[in-house]
């Protein structure tokens, strides 16, 4: 009994021993896996960034000069919002907000839409989703440039009731096989533009913008 006792005993030691090194392994690898996420998330924001606005359409240092704006459940983004704006001889000249489109067809879809001063998209980037390969993955530039139709839009130019995917009466493609994801990043798109005019008056003042700016030409390079 004693024998038993003793082997039970180193039994139960050496599966201790074991559990706390496969628990600090699996820790150490999640720890290490989510800081190269994080990584690479943010790599591909900056890029985006710059796919927005190309270095030669601004002289400010884009990834710092950055404002917070109001809180809005418009952009499904929790907390006041951070931006980044571009300025021409210290005169901002545009900013670019996150944006969560929460009804993709695998959930979130994560934009960066840069709006010019006047309200007009200048550009639209999805940085990270989850949308069916071969299919709603299409809002990815490397896919297609699906995305560019929201190039030059704005309320002005595009009433409400148009702000749609064509097949449900808009003005914007689809996806044969998958109308859900453009639907949603429409949507979000839209309700940028909206966040934007209704809050106008206080995204100028924080941006350092005149609350009625004149219209202003990019430098060459700007798309």
């Amino acid at each position: 009994m004693a024998a038993l006792a003793q082997s039970i005993r180193r039994s139960a030691i050496g599966l201790g021993i074991f559990a706390i090194i496969t628990g600090g392994s699996i820790a150490v690898t999640q720890a290490l896996t989510q800081e190269k996420i994080q990584e690479q998330a943010a790599r591909a924001e900056a890029s985006a960034l710059f796919e927005i606005f190309p270095e030669s359409g601004h002289d400010n240092d884009l990834l710092r000069d950055t404002v917070q704006l109001p809180a809005s459940e418009r952009l499904a983004t929790q907390g006041p919002v951070q931006v980044w704006v571009a300025r021409d001889q210290g005169k901002p000249i545009g900013f670019i907000m996150p944006v969560i489109a929460p009804e993709g067809y695998s959930g979130d879809i994560h934009l960066l839409v840069g709006l010019d001063v006047e309200g007009k998209v200048i550009g639209v980037r999805v940085t990270r989703h989850k949308e069916t390969p071969g299919l709603g993955d299409r809002i990815e530039t490397k896919k297609s440039d699906w995305v560019t139709e929201f190039n030059g839009r704005s309320l002005d130019n595009t009433p409400p009731p148009q702000w749609k995917v064509k097949k449900n009466g808009g003005v914007f493609d689809q996806f044969t096989g998958a109308t859900i994801t453009p639907r949603a990043v429409v949507k979000s798109v839209q309700s940028a533009l909206v966040y934007f005019r209704q809050n106008r008056k206080e995204i100028l003042s924080r941006l350092g913008a005149s609350e009625r700016p004149v219209g202003h030409s990019m430098r060459r390079g700007q798309s």
